[in-house]
């Protein structure tokens, strides 16, 4: 052989030993955590006809161990992506967008936080996560073949803590001045989310219903897929925990939904709970420099596990941290962030604590603990009672600094420790109105105007938002519209699947810029402006002009709620009717045949549209259609009736089985979905037995 040929052929014998390592190093090296003790769990899961788990156990442990498995039984593959984030492995699965979350946990230091605090937490919360735990264990040890990448297993009950303390910062707007400051871009001067996330909240007290009923309309918009989708479940323990509502992938219990006397819907708020400190640090990068003193500035080194096709990669980055914070650093300088709930892991108890309330005072006393840093909560309960409180856990900030600035850091005056108390936050609690309701608004247009708060009434260093989106503004007219008359089931559900925009909001302004538009040297645009002048300003699938509208507002929905300059109305207009004479060759396509709802063989159209009060935000297929991905998801309708009796109804936009594809529960709720249907939750477990699908004891 050629001594050429025995060169080349060592020189590809390292290269493809390297290769192989690097595909196979990541799972060689993962390693899972150390699992809690193994214990015996006394558990049953039913699942209903449309294949909704009904988790009894003996104890609230035992619950949450069932919990994780059927969860993991329909949707372990979320289940997964969320165990990989906290464990820094996300980007082994998903790649650099994974990645960009393994970096965030490790700069806000998720996992230490949990591992230093899990000890403070009350057993019986502990107890409960470490069941929850094993129920994910036991179900990836007995399905290998699901698993993406090896040693991401076992987990334990820290573990699951950590999973909030990376992801519940987001909730409030974290995203938005990290990553201005990962980009070295000016950081944003407004709180609020990075995408269009949003959600409505409706409750009617049954002295206002002309039933007698009290109501609450449970209307959480998030993305259709994902980490942050919603699945449902009922729970019951002989430890008193009953409770139907939904969850996202990581928790062990219902984050919103209703027991037997009380139940609460959550919509995310957008309150200043966020601070951005410039730090001054030494040439070496190693100190910085507070009251005068020199202080160490942390640091770490980590690696991230970043899939590139068939290869996982380790790149290294180093995290910082002061006494602020996490600490990030731009051609800019050096930037400290500071927000609610840092180093605070007790908001794992307080959902615990919150799912087995029983009145209002009970409820009130376990939001006391202002562990849950922001979301607001509209409640309602058996004995009539209703309300919308702005929870926010504000920092006890001191006068006389611009909060929404960047801050000076080389000061303690800057750097607040204490939180003022949760009942100073803006609260509306059984007005004379007898309604309550948000959709991502000011918490002073949360009723009727006579029953509001006062702004005045709130601190400035509060940070409370001034925020007002189309879905309020349609709230509180169609509200308004009922005059004091009794307010029936049906008039609650017209408000809540409103489809239209006020003329007095953002789509005003941009209906009149669209119509403004110089179109003598363009026909087509012409024809677009005439047929927009024809618009009833509802997305009902019913007039001519929806499907124009849905397309040309789009960006200006997106840009209103996001509190961004809207774009030029001319370029809009252009690409809409380009788009739709490319595909259909007319502008009256009906807004059925344009805007879908799809999931799997389901091919379905669906109504409604950004920023209205049915929510429906959507992506292109590059086909000419739309396809539905965010916005109205799981929807819930909860009655207590006069003697107090709970029922209640749901729908999902898919189905309980998110992502078995084989299964019958995939998208069988689709079509109620689509036409603003209901089916039934069976709590009472009497009503149950003849709705069983299957019964088994894992």
């Amino acid at each position: 052989m050629p001594r050429w040929l025995r060169g080349l052929l060592v020189v590809l014998g390292v290269l493809a030993t390297v290769l192989v390592g690097l595909a196979s190093w990541d799972n060689l090296t993962a390693r899972g955590s150390v699992a809690d003790p193994v214990l015996k769990r006394d558990v049953r899961i039913v699942r209903d006809s449309w294949g909704v788990p009904h988790i009894y156990g003996k104890t609230d442990p035992d619950v949450a161990f069932g919990l994780a498995i059927a969860h993991a039984e329909d949707d372990f593959r979320n289940l997964e992506e969320v165990v990989a984030a906290v464990r820094g492995r996300g980007g082994a699965i998903t790649g650099q967008d994974g990645a960009k979350i393994d970096f965030a946990g490790a700069l806000l230091g998720a996992n230490a936080t949990a591992a230093r605090h899990y000890g403070e937490l009350p057993q019986d919360a502990r107890l409960l996560l470490e069941a929850y735990a094993q129920g994910l264990n036991q179900y990836a040890a007995g399905h290998p073949g699901e698993q993406r990448i090896r040693g991401l297993f076992p987990v334990n009950g820290r573990d699951i803590v950590a999973g909030f303390m990376l992801r519940s910062p987001f909730f409030f707007g974290l995203d938005r001045p990290l990553g201005a400051l990962v980009a070295g871009d000016p950081v944003p001067r407004d709180a609020g989310p990075a995408d269009e996330r949003g959600s409505n909240g409706f409750a009617v007290a049954g002295r206002r219903s002309s039933d007698g009923v009290t109501r609450l309309i449970v209307n959480s918009h998030q993305p259709w897929e994902g980490g942050v989708s919603w699945w449902e479940v009922v729970v019951h323990s002989e430890q008193g925990w009953d409770f139907a509502g939904a969850l996202f992938p990581g928790a062990p219990y219902p984050l919103l939904g209703h027991n037997k006397t009380l139940g609460w819907t959550n919509t995310v708020n957008r309150p200043d709970l966020i601070d951005t400190y410039k730090l001054v640090v030494n040439e070496a990068g190693t100190e910085y420099r507070l009251d005068g003193k020199w202080l160490p500035l942390e640091s770490r080194r980590v690696w991230l596990r970043v899939k590139f096709g068939p290869f996982v990669l380790p790149i290294q980055r180093t995290t910082y941290r002061s006494v602020h914070g996490p600490v990030i650093r731009n051609d800019k300088g050096w930037f400290a962030l500071r927000y609610a709930g840092i180093d605070d892991v007790r908001q794992v108890t307080q959902y615990y604590r919150l799912n087995k309330a029983r009145t209002l005072d009970e409820w009130q006393r376990v939001m006391d603990m202002q562990a849950i840093s922001g979301t607001n909560f509209v409640y309602a309960d058996a004995a009539g009672h209703i309300g919308m409180f702005y929870n926010a856990r504000f920092p006890d900030r001191a006068p006389g600094y611009d909060w929404k600035g960047i801050l000076p850091g080389d000061t303690s005056k800057t750097l607040w420790t204490r939180y003022m108390p949760w009942r100073a936050d803006p609260m509306t609690v059984d007005p004379a109105a007898g309604w309550v309701g948000n959709s991502n608004n000011t918490p002073f247009l949360s009723t009727a105007p006579a029953d509001e708060q006062k702004r005045e009434a709130f601190a400035p260093e509060m940070g409370i938002e001034t925020f007002v989106t189309n879905r309020a503004l349609r709230y509180q007219s169609l509200f308004a519209g009922l005059g004091d008359r009794q307010i029936s089931r049906d008039d609650l559900l017209r408000i809540k699947f409103d489809k239209g925009y006020d003329k007095a909001g953002w789509a005003g302004a941009w209906y009149k810029q669209v119509m403004a538009i110089d179109t003598s040297q363009a026909p087509d645009l012409a024809a677009a402006q005439k047929l927009i002048g024809q618009w009833d300003w509802t997305l009902d699938c019913i007039g001519p002009a929806d499907t124009l509208v849905t397309l040309a507002f789009a960006d200006a929905a997106r840009s209103a709620y996001m509190n961004k300059p809207r774009p030029d109305a001319a370029p809009a207009l252009r690409a809409a009717v380009d788009t739709l004479q490319a595909n259909y060759g007319r502008l009256d396509v009906p807004l059925g045949d344009f805007q879908r709802l799809r999931h799997g063989k389901v091919d379905l159209p669906v109504c409604g549209g950004p920023e209205t009060l049915r929510a429906i935000i959507d992506t292109s297929d590059g086909k000419g259609h739309r396809v539905g991905n965010n916005g109205d998801g799981f929807i819930m309708l909860i009655e207590w009736a006069a003697d107090g009796a709970v029922s209640s109804r749901s729908v999902h936009q898919f189905g309980a089985a998110t992502i078995r594809t084989q299964s019958p529960h995939y998208a069988d709720q689709s079509p109620l979905f689509a036409a603003e249907r209901w089916k039934p939750v069976w709590f009472d477990s009497e009503a149950l037995r003849s709705h069983t699908e299957s019964s088994t004891n894992p």
